[in-house]
């Protein structure tokens, strides 16, 4: 049966993500304070989309943008496709520093398709949500906390991607900091070895485990608890200041990572008083985000909050 698509538009609010956490490769993932806004419509026919905020001016304005993409594979899963869209986009996660940005788009596509449909949120429940926002950007580390807020822990098994939210302990404020240049996940991976030692494997293993605990209620573990040895020191050739920031923080006592795939780094306990990045980071003081993206009725400029479809599990 084909899909009732709604008249009234949607707008969703998609938090940045930062995942890895240091030792958690694939797997950890926060959400953070930081969010996309987009509204969308369904209209008679055409694909028109705005791009406002980070990415205006680069990001493409039909088809081909990644959320109208999602979108229109979220609706192929509920059934058919509306006969055209209408969509405006708020950008404030900065794009390709490994804050998650496209994992934004992917998850608000997912989640305004769902909205956009009579009882798409019972059609596609989280979990399916999850599965498909993972099947697009190709892994759920940054879909996960995206979607469902907090601290996410997810992985894939022959069902597809799969992911459970912690909420995080209250003491833990994170500070991120944005560099000019910008990163490719792709090529950060490209520099990671085919294999590692068994000692590095049971290392990372091992500060992945504590790093649960020290979220979510020890946060005065958390700097052991984000040691790693899987990835970041094999990327550091292709982000050297990305690898000294993450080092002098490290030496003032700060648990800082590379957030993603980099070039953006995360620090997870407050800098010391005084401490300078110098002028060619952007430093971003944030809260953590516990209730994911969340699809509401109306415009971008509209202010009430009714919401229907949310990502966040109760």
């Amino acid at each position: 049966m084909r899909p009732r698509f709604i008249a009234d538009p949607v707008r969703v609010r998609t938090p940045a993500t930062s995942a890895n956490l240091g030792p958690g490769f694939d797997s950890l993932g926060l959400a953070l304070g930081l969010y996309d806004e987009v509204s969308a419509q369904v209209v008679a026919d055409g694909c028109r989309v705005t791009v406002a905020g980070e990415g205006a001016g680069e990001l493409p304005e039909d088809e081909e943008h990644l959320l109208v993409r999602a979108m229109r594979t979220t609706f192929d899963a509920l059934g058919g496709q509306p006969g055209g869209l209408r969509v405006d986009c708020r950008n404030r996660i900065p794009q390709a520093r490994g804050l998650g940005s496209s994992s934004s788009a992917i998850v608000a596509g997912v989640q305004l398709a769902r909205a956009l449909v009579r009882d798409g949120g019972r059609a596609i429940d989280d979990a399916e949500a999850l599965r498909i926002a993972a099947a697009i950007e190709g892994h759920p580390d940054n879909v996960a906390p995206c979607l469902l807020g907090g601290f996410t822990i997810a992985w894939t098994d022959s069902s597809g991607a799969r992911a459970v939210s912690l909420r995080p302990d209250e003491r833990i404020q994170p500070t991120v900091f944005v560099p000019r240049e910008r990163g490719l996940t792709a090529v950060a991976r490209a520099a990671l070895p085919p294999v590692v030692p068994h000692a590095d494997a049971a290392h990372c293993a091992g500060r992945a485990a504590l790093l649960s605990h020290a979220l979510t209620g020890a946060p005065d573990l958390l700097f052991p608890a984000t040691e790693d040895r899987l990835h970041q020191d094999y990327r550091a050739p292709g982000m050297p200041g990305t690898a000294a920031l993450v080092s002098a923080l490290r030496g003032a006592g700060v648990a800082a990572v590379v957030s993603g795939a980099g070039p953006a780094v995360l620090a997870l306990s407050t800098p010391p008083e005084g401490f300078s990045a110098g002028m060619e980071w952007a430093v971003h003081r944030l809260s953590v985000d516990v209730a994911g993206s969340v699809a509401e009725r109306g415009r971008l400029e509209h202010a009430e909050r009714d919401p229907v479809a949310a990502g966040r599990k109760s």
